[in-house]
């Protein structure tokens, strides 16, 4: 018997935790001889007598045999297990990488480089336009985009990594098989065709709170630095940044209008010394010797586009930027530029003015503004 069936099973068993496999693993318990342990064996190891009686029902060789029969008729997913060669490099250098992992789609993915990108369940238009850019940015050097299938800025960054013809994995906190949030059954359908679908949960796992702080840890795990788009000061996506700083990786963050809520996470972590990006290439010129063969060219032309950028806005004054910042998060009516610049009506209308002439923003029906 094929000891990574014994290692599957063990994951599978309802009570029995990775901490728990990993300790069998060390003290080398994952042997045939497991096959024959009574439940008092079991007992005697620590388990409850409820957990013991699954053991042995699970740890047999006819119920291996018919596990293994059953993932033969599903040959879609892939089950990896730590024991394997094929485990990604990177997830297992980790310091605490899933045992097993079910795996849908593109598995080549699990081989090329990636950048975890994450971020607010409700971004802002300026979040979810630099998560857009950013993504196709990333893909465009050769980078997978790594994310979690949530809603915001997750699906917006695999949304834009796809439509590009990127590299995305998404890993999930349920079983394959249970899709959240439900609404993105369409994007999970784009994601197996041209990406990779990721879960250590088997199938039929429902989603809990507990579950989400667990897959961040993947997401971290199998990337070579985090970035985080847009979040606020308890967002769930700063687990992440703190999972990637766990494992030793580079942490990234977006900064945004010092007046948006939506930025104080990022704000945060750019002020405890994570790397500011305002493009793609602020994340490429860390990682040249990773990038596959071919997206040098892609490179250069992300850090021409980085200096076209800089010299762009070395055009606006400190109040123009200031404006131009406030409405990414917009668009806004005239009122609420009033209220958020603080400035009086003469001044912010001649702001105003002075970007539509510069072709920053443009006017919308009933007074209301937006960046173009």
């Amino acid at each position: 018997m094929d000891i990574r069936w014994l290692l599957i099973a063990l994951h599978e068993t309802k009570g029995v935790g990775r901490k728990s496999i990993a300790r069998l693993m060390m003290e080398g318990m994952l042997t045939e001889e497991t096959m024959i342990y009574k439940g008092r064996d079991w007992e005697d190891y620590g388990f409850s007598a409820e957990i013991s009686e699954r053991l042995v029902h699970n740890l047999t060789d006819s119920a291996l045999r018919q596990k293994i029969e059953e993932r033969e008729l599903d040959p879609f997913i892939q089950t990896l297990t730590i024991l394997d060669s094929s485990y990604p490099a990177l997830l297992k250098e980790s310091p605490d990488p899933p045992l097993v992992l079910y795996v849908r789609g593109n598995s080549d993915l699990l081989t090329r480089p990636g950048i975890a990108m994450v971020g607010t369940r409700i971004p802002t238009a300026y979040g979810r336009k630099m998560g857009g850019e950013l993504a196709q940015g990333l893909c465009a050097g050769g980078l997978n985009v790594v994310s979690g299938l949530a809603r915001g800025i997750d699906s917006i960054c695999h949304e834009a990594a796809l439509s590009c013809g990127g590299g995305t994995i998404a890993v999930m906190a349920t079983g394959m098989d249970v899709i959240y949030p439900p609404e993105n059954r369409a994007l999970f359908a784009k994601i197996i065709k041209d990406g990779l679908i990721v879960t250590e949960y088997p199938p039929g796992t429902k989603p809990h709170p507990g579950l989400f702080p667990q897959r961040n840890r993947i997401i971290a795990g199998l990337s070579l630095g985090t970035l985080v788009v847009e979040a606020d000061e308890r967002s769930g996506s700063l687990i992440t940044a703190d999972a990637a700083l766990d494992a030793g990786r580079d942490v990234f963050a977006v900064p945004g209008p010092v007046t948006s809520p939506k930025s104080r996470g990022a704000l945060n972590l750019i002020r405890q010394g994570a790397k500011m990006v305002c493009g793609a290439a602020d994340i490429l010129e860390e990682y040249v010797s990773w990038l596959p063969k071919g997206y040098e060219n892609t490179y250069n032309r992300e850090v021409q586009v980085k200096k076209i950028q800089s010299n762009e806005e070395g055009h606006l004054t400190t109040d123009e930027l200031r404006l131009y910042h406030i409405l990414e998060q917009g668009p806004f009516t005239l009122d609420e530029l009033l209220q958020h610049s603080r400035w009086d009506f003469g001044h912010l209308h001649s702001v105003l003015l002075s970007l539509i002439i510069k072709k920053q923003i443009t006017q919308l029906p009933g007074a209301i503004y937006k960046t173009i």
